[in-house]
């Protein structure tokens, strides 16, 4: 199933994509990291979750750090019979060099659902600083930004922090899953919130997030292979 004429987001090869990651900043921090859940909120609507297509996508200036994170989720993912599509390999490289509009998110959430993907796993890194404005909150968590296009919307900027400066605190992966099934809302149906200090070993961080992560999606059910699998 082809995409319209129209639409320029995604290439046959696009390892050079800038439409999601984590752990990025990672390579700037220093000293032990530490891994501490802040908050988790799952929709109560959702018991569990099958998804045979899943798009990994984060958020993050670092495509290294970002190649890595994706390439070891898809990894994790494989092993449990879900197919996962790493962001590098589907999107463009030009999309996240200027900002995108909300009719522009919702085009790419289409082409999704159109390519048979059944959900979004989009993780990023967000600074203490850009958290405390956002105002977010634990009991918040599965109020705000429900939507993909719109968490994308809040957060694009974080892909133009690309002056090497050294983080002085403490940064937050959060991790959200969105359903893009058909003839349901494209909606969130998990977010987790993990405090990471900063860190010499940017290696073992990710391998130590992706292990909690999986985990964490286990527990709650989620992103599970078909039944039939």
């Amino acid at each position: 199933m082809g995409y319209p004429s129209q639409a320029s987001f995604f290439t046959s090869r696009g390892r050079d994509f800038l439409f999601v990651g984590i752990l990025t900043s990672f390579l700037l921090l220093a000293s032990c990291a530490t891994i501490k859940v802040e908050s988790s909120y799952k929709n109560p609507d959702v018991v569990l979750f099958h998804a045979n297509r899943v798009l990994v996508v984060g958020m993050t200036p670092d495509m290294k750090a970002r190649e890595q994170f994706e390439t070891k989720l898809q990894e994790e993912f494989g092993e449990r019979g879900v197919e996962a599509v790493r962001s590098i390999d589907l999107f463009d490289v030009a999309f996240t060099t200027s900002e995108r509009t909300e009719e522009e998110l919702d085009r790419v959430e289409q082409q999704l659902l159109d390519k048979d993907f059944d959900a979004i796993l989009f993780t990023k890194l967000v600074d203490v600083e850009t958290r405390r404005t956002l105002g977010r909150h634990i009991s918040e968590m599965g109020k705000t930004y429900d939507r993909f296009r719109e968490d994308y919307l809040i957060h694009q900027g974080i892909y133009y922090n690309l002056d090497g400066t050294t983080p002085e605190e403490d940064y937050y992966a959060e991790t959200s899953l969105y359903c893009i099934c058909v003839g349901k809302e494209r909606e969130l149906i998990w977010r987790s919130e993990v405090r990471i200090q900063r860190t010499r070993n940017p290696d073992r961080v990710v391998r130590k997030y992706v292990k909690l992560l999986i985990s964490a999606l286990e527990s709650q059910q989620l992103i599970l292979g078909h039944p039939d699998f």
